[in-house]
């Protein structure tokens, strides 16, 4: 599908700097860019690039002022903020390539189960007993759907994604494939043999509305109650979140970060990748911790954190300084030795 100039700077509340007839069909970036191609620059450390480009039309801010000559096939939108609105060009691509409404076969529905209008579900899902799924859900193939399993509108649940009984999913959720939604939390009690007995999982799991969870993400069930996801939080691929766990509105986790359970997380925190978190701790909203720390204890909010344990980012970077310089400081203190005797 062909897009003109005109009709994308429309969409983006721009202002055309060039011929608004040029048209493109595909997504490019800058430095990768040919004939019929759209790309942006926000970031200045890429602005050679838009000399050589054979980009037809790029999304620049409207403080963008050309160094050198532009080629004379490139077409500028002007927009304020370059980043944000090739972002949701994107967005709008990728709902052009949402699957159309179809029931594959084979795969199994369960008579008691409810769908809404205009679903997607591929071969060989799974629906369980008393499953309710909302208007223009996409279930790929492979993903298996508990007992009582309620899904919200316009969720997308890639392949092999499996959700365990009686968990709950809002609407506009994004969950990637292999992500295991519910599963047992880790509970487990010693008898008098010192043999470690289960500790049945009775409770759920709740993700609330415009969540979006990475692949082979594993998020448990509570052992009572619910582990709860917030309106707008962003897990990256491959996080284990423990039962309980609850974690506030709007916060970001990347990759590889374990939360241990019944640990409380803020809103609008930033957490990095390899994050540890230990259990029954809260964390305030707001908070910024670095990759590889361990959270060991209850953060303020606001707090800015890095290494293991956890201490403020400033106190870790002067610690830091030391540490890298320990080495030196140990033979000064071994001819401060010898000197004294």
């Amino acid at each position: 599908m062909e897009f003109t100039a005109e009709q994308i700077a429309g969409l983006l509340q721009g202002e055309v700097d060039g011929n608004p007839s040029a048209s493109v069909n595909g997504l490019a970036k800058i430095e990768e860019g040919n004939e019929g191609s759209l790309s942006f620059l926000s970031n200045p450390k890429y602005e050679d690039f838009i000399y050589t480009t054979g980009s037809s039309i790029c999304i620049v801010n409207k403080t963008f002022s050309p160094s050198k000559a532009l080629p004379t096939t490139l077409t500028l939108i002007r927009v304020d903020d370059a980043y944000a609105c090739f972002a949701k060009l994107l967005e709008i691509y990728n709902s052009m390539n949402r699957k159309e409404p179809e029931i594959e076969q084979p795969s199994f529905i369960h008579q008691s189960a409810t769908i809404g209008s205009d679903p997607y579900v591929g071969a060989f899902a799974y629906i369980g007993k008393h499953v309710k799924i909302g208007n223009n859900v996409q279930i790929y193939p492979n993903v298996v759907l508990g007992d009582n399993v309620q899904i919200g509108d316009n969720t997308i649940l890639f392949a092999n994604v499996s959700i365990y009984a009686d968990c709950q999913i809002g609407n506009n959720v994004t969950i990637h494939s292999g992500t295991v939604i519910g599963s047992d939390g880790f509970g487990y009690a010693p008898d008098e043999n010192r043999v470690y007995q289960k500790i049945p999982q009775i409770g759920n799991l709740i993700i609330e509305d415009d969540v979006n969870i990475g692949a082979g993400t594993t998020i448990d069930r509570a052992t009572m109650g619910s582990t709860i996801i917030r309106k707008g939080v962003k897990l990256d691929n491959q996080i284990q979140v423990g039962h309980n766990v609850e974690i506030g509105e709007n916060t970001v986790i990347a990759a590889q970060t374990g939360i241990a359970g019944s640990t409380k997380i803020g809103k609008n925190c930033m957490i990095g990748g390899q994050v540890g978190f230990a259990g029954h701790i809260t964390v305030g909203d707001n908070v910024h911790i670095q990759g590889k720390t361990g959270v060991t204890k209850s953060v303020k909010d606001g707090e800015i954190l890095q290494g293991n344990p956890a201490m403020s980012y400033k106190e870790y970077y002067k610690s830091y300084v030391h540490f890298k310089n320990l080495p030196t400081i140990v033979d000064d203190l071994e001819k401060l030795k010898l000197n004294s005797k």
